[in-house]
């Protein structure tokens, strides 16, 4: 298992990058508990936890195909520095704020629309570095063990938002979020990658975003998993949202009780991003994910129905293994069969798929969840998606096999 999911590890830039990566997600997940909780005991409104996602993911219109057009002509490892400059300054506001007692619910939506901005301009570049930075085989463990880490901040952030919490306010987690962003702007002076030819034309960004959505959707590899990512965030994915309202007014832990249902995700999502390389390697990629896809089924129902603060862990556990599963897998596919020319461009549409399913899903979750309550909205999601599954399984027989092979090709570099 080490050596699978290790292996990108022993080149020196990824290295870099991975740590840069599981430092600055240690701080973002201290800042999602810690607003979490505020917004929660401040306002007793789940409709806040839709609208601060939302304001999170929703900018990523702009900030995903900018991002995806910009990283395929200038330095991607600059413009990912640029970003992690901006969130610096956001998530150093929101700290601000709390801690001269100024933080007003809606002054947190909008700090957070510039930092999702900037996070989802800064994302297609990290993607697009990474086969970059491994040698092709490692692809898949490199895109794993990035879950890994992101996962593993989801682990130990929670319980230093916990801890700071307790001691203090969340002022400090989101200052601490602050500082990380900076840890990644220094790291990444040090990341090199092989130079690539310049571009000197003018960038186009309307056109060039279009021939990147024209390539990715002529490609199954890319069109596929582009579908089933919008599936997965818009059914599924909401019950990350809809956390502290389950562990704080369903379960009555409180916020110790949200820090450890995000941790029990963190865990799961971690062995599962650290063993599933291997099982895929046993068997095949396209096995792991329909595996995975089933497993978060039954484990949604399960979480939904959980009596007790323990069961829900053990739950989210499972849970947790099988969404980083799902989105492993697929991204995975997109990384493999992109061509390299639009490659930032495909994954910026990835990304911005994923960016408007999952905060409109969350919205409208958080809605029917002040209707008719948490339990019933997170177990009718999990059978939505069952439903789904079926569907595609007796009128698409194809549509997991065509992501299994990559294609070749590489296309335009830019705008026809």
């Amino acid at each position: 298992m080490a050596l699978t999911s290790l292996a990108p590890l022993r080149h020196r830039s990824y290295a870099l990058s991975a740590t840069s990566s599981f430092i600055s997600s240690i701080g973002t997940w201290m800042q999602s508990v810690a607003l979490g909780v505020y917004l929660t005991v401040t306002t007793h409104n789940p409709v806040w936890l839709g609208l601060i996602t939302m304001a999170q993911w929703l900018p990523a219109i702009i900030g995903s195909p900018l991002g995806g057009a910009i990283a395929d002509r200038w330095d991607r490892q600059h413009w990912i520095q640029a970003c992690n400059l901006v969130m610096a300054l956001t998530s150093g506001s929101l700290a601000y704020l709390e801690l001269t007692h100024h933080l007003r619910p809606i002054d947190a939506v909008y700090l957070a629309i510039g930092e999702g901005f900037a996070s989802s301009a800064s994302w297609a570049a990290f993607q697009s570095l990474l086969p970059d930075l491994v040698e092709p085989d490692e692809v898949l463990a490199a895109v794993s063990l990035g879950s890994a880490q992101f996962n593993l901040g989801r682990v130990i952030g929670p319980v230093l938002a916990a801890v700071t919490l307790s001691l203090g306010s969340p002022g400090i987690c989101f200052l601490l979020n602050a500082l990380s962003f900076v840890f990644v702007l220094v790291m990444f002076s040090f990341v090199r990658t092989k130079p690539r030819a310049r571009v000197e034309t003018k960038l186009r960004l309307v056109a060039e975003t279009k021939v990147g959505a024209r390539r990715a959707w002529s490609v199954a590899g890319c069109r596929n998993p582009i579908l089933g990512v919008a599936t997965v965030a818009f059914i599924v994915s909401p019950f990350i949202s809809l956390v502290p309202a389950m562990a704080i007014e369903v379960l009555h832990a409180g916020k110790v009780g949200t820090s450890w249902l995000v941790t029990a995700q963190g865990v799961g999502a971690v062995v599962g991003a650290l063993t599933l390389p291997t099982l895929a390697k046993r068997t095949t990629r396209i096995f792991v994910l329909r595996a995975s896809l089933t497993t978060m089924v039954v484990a949604v129902a399960l979480y939904a129905e959980a009596p007790t603060l323990v069961t829900s862990v053990v739950a989210l556990f499972f849970l947790g293994g099988a969404y980083v599963g799902t989105l492993t897998g697929l991204n995975t596919s997109v990384q493999l069969h992109a061509p390299v020319a639009e490659r930032s461009r495909i994954l910026a549409l990835y990304t911005l798929t994923l960016s408007i399913f999952f905060p409109f899903g969350a919205l409208v979750q958080s809605a029917l969840a002040k209707l008719w309550g948490v339990r019933v909205v997170t177990l009718s999601s999990g059978l939505v998606l069952a439903v789904a599954l079926t569907l595609v399984t007796w009128r698409a027989p194809r549509f997991f096999h065509e992501m299994s092979s990559p294609s070749v090709g590489e296309g335009a570099v830019l705008a026809d």
